[in-house]
């Protein structure tokens, strides 16, 4: 009990009260579960992450996870960012463990003190059937081995070794009329097959065909340098190197039975993805634009498991008479994700009317084919009105614009890619607007200046001339495969000759869909330039075959499927 003589200490006791009843109570951390791949085989080595935002209430407490799993080794790191004057700490527990049987697990969630995980699920599926008395063996599958033209196909190529490998050369997956791309950084595991420990590489890319019909991958092959195992010298010493012997291996070919688009297209856009999302966003408020501003439009669409250079043009309507539209250059991604490519395209443009009024902008509408649910789907924006009032009409009312972007009904998309909306823009005063109109309408002209009026026609190229065009996309190949930027140049000046009739890199860059031209601009730039540095040519071989392959679709196929690029 607290004596009457002793006030100091009963007003600290009450300050500390009010302290405590007054400090806000500590929001619960958010701690999330994820797992390195998924199925899984068993005997087969994976990982279990739990990612924290901030400091959790306690230590974990793992031990639930040993009725189905055990733990081979388990770290914790943890991180410190920065960003627009906040603080931000994520703490990250690692554990590599081996399921203990078969089956669809529950990986239960995990108490960290008063906070927790949420629970996930695991596919462990049995012993892939391999032979165990090889030392190292390849082994490729590819999902899913119908698809439909253009569409995403995860190829995927593990290496099983018990071996030391003191050096490998491994080809690259080779497909006609196809466009292929890695995906990410290569993942090691350990696994048994049949009883016998391997270590396995595992390395995925992503796949579009360009044709229907069959096509094949051929066998990658891998020759390797391992470390004998015998004949070592008895005395190994400093000047006695290792022996190796060299092995090579070749995994089995995949044949893929390409579907055509679906008859029902009518000539528009083919386009395939397993998520689509199309929006608009304005600089400023449609139902009170002024006369002689602009008003920016900006529409992004973006898309999982497709390629940039399949993603349409969006902002195609003109518009003439008084309300005028500069479109920007578009913004093109492209981010590679274990589970496949997504893509992501914007494009803004410039709306400036001449004179008050309404303007009605057409509904867009985006057809697409919904690679999981095997059905076409439509993203659309819907038809838009926008509200143009001089200066002396700042108070009129005017009709409500309903701006709302409809999403395919089947998906909830989740943002793919970030990109930054521009923020509302204030009112100018006139002649900051006339400025404006003046610096739109002289970048117009000089972009029209600029750009040439038509792209040259291509050549037919006649059997006698067929040879030479075989042997120069043979020597372009070669080049591109040595990063030989000179003799890439020298078979691409050739190809130009004989396509388009024209002699310099840059024309031939202008006579390409995008993809290769910018390819093709780079490595003059690398030439030509004042900065040099090492070139890379996988890519533009990559670009130039997806060219090819659009320009054969084009002539082959019949107008139900409308390509990619007019060349």
């Amino acid at each position: 009990m607290i004596k009457p003589h002793q006030p100091t200490l009963f007003l600290l006791l009450i300050l500390l009260n009010l302290c405590l009843i007054l400090l806000p109570q500590q929001a619960a951390a958010q701690i999330n579960a994820s797992i390195d791949r998924n199925p899984v085989n068993l005997n087969e080595s994976f990982q279990i992450i739990f990612t924290a935002t901030d400091t959790p209430d306690g230590e974990p407490d793992f031990s639930p996870l040993e009725q189905d799993f055990s733990i081979l080794n388990q770290s914790q790191s943890s991180s410190s960012s920065w960003i627009n004057g906040k603080s931000s700490n994520t703490i990250q527990w690692t554990l590599n463990v081996m399921a203990k049987d078969s089956g669809s697990l529950v990986i239960p969630a995990i108490q960290f003190g008063a906070d927790a995980s949420r629970a996930i699920t695991v596919l462990i599926t049995q012993d892939t059937g391999q032979q165990a008395n090889e030392d190292l063996f390849l082994e490729v599958d590819a999902t899913p081995e119908n698809p439909y033209i253009q569409s995403q196909v995860i190829y995927t190529l593990r290496l099983y070794t018990r071996i030391d490998i003191a050096q490998a050369r491994l080809n690259e997956p080779e497909l006609a009329d196809a466009v292929v791309e890695k995906l990410g950084d290569d993942s090691n595991y350990n696994t048994q097959v049949k009883g016998v420990a391997y270590s396995v590489t595992e390395r995925k890319y992503a796949v579009f065909p360009q044709k229907s019909g069959l096509l094949t991958i051929k066998p990658l092959v891998l020759t390797a340098e391992v470390l004998a195992t015998n004949n070592r010298p008895l005395f190994n010493g400093f000047f006695n190197s290792q022996m190796t012997q060299t092995k090579r291996v070749e995994s089995k070919a995949v044949t893929l039975q390409v579907k055509p688009a679906p008859a029902t297209l009518n000539g528009r856009h083919w386009l395939t993805a397993e998520q689509l999302e199309l929006k608009q966003q304005w600089s400023g408020d449609v139902q009170t634009m002024k006369v002689g501003e602009p008003l920016t439009r900006t529409l992004t669409l973006q898309a999982k498991g497709t390629t940039v250079s399949q993603l349409p043009e969006l902002g195609t309507i003109k518009t003439d008479g008084p309300l005028k539209s500069y479109p920007d250059q578009p913004i093109l991604k492209e981010q590679k994700n274990a589970d496949g490519l997504s893509a992501y395209r914007e494009e803004k443009i410039a709306l400036i009317p001449s004179k008050a009024g309404h303007y009605t902008l057409p509904a867009i509408e985006i057809p697409w084919f919904n690679t999981h649910s095997q059905k076409m789907e439509i993203a659309k924006i819907p038809e838009t009105v926008i509200t143009a009032i001089s200066a002396t009409d700042t108070g009129r009312q005017t009709p409500t614009a309903v701006i709302k972007a409809v999403k395919p009904d089947d998906i909830e998309p989740a943002p793919l890619i970030q990109a930054q909306v521009p923020e509302q823009t204030g009112n100018y005063w006139p002649g900051v607007s006339m400025f404006l109109a003046a610096g739109w309408l002289f970048t117009l002209i000089y972009f029209l200046a600029k750009r040439p009026a038509k792209k040259p026609a291509v050549k037919n190229i006649n059997e006698a001339d067929e040879i030479r065009y075989k042997d120069n996309i043979k020597r372009l190949k070669k080049a591109c495969a040595d990063n030989n930027a000179e003799a890439a140049k020298n078979a691409l000046l050739e190809w130009g000759r004989q396509q388009f009739d024209v002699t310099s890199l840059g024309a031939v860059a202008m006579s390409c869909d995008a993809r290769l031209r910018d390819e093709i601009l780079f490595l003059n730039q690398l030439l030509y330039g004042k900065e040099t540095g090492q070139w890379t040519g996988k890519r533009l071989f990559q670009a130039f075959t997806e060219n090819k392959a659009r320009a054969k679709l084009a002539i082959t196929e019949d107008n139900s499927l409308k390509p990619l690029y007019r060349l």
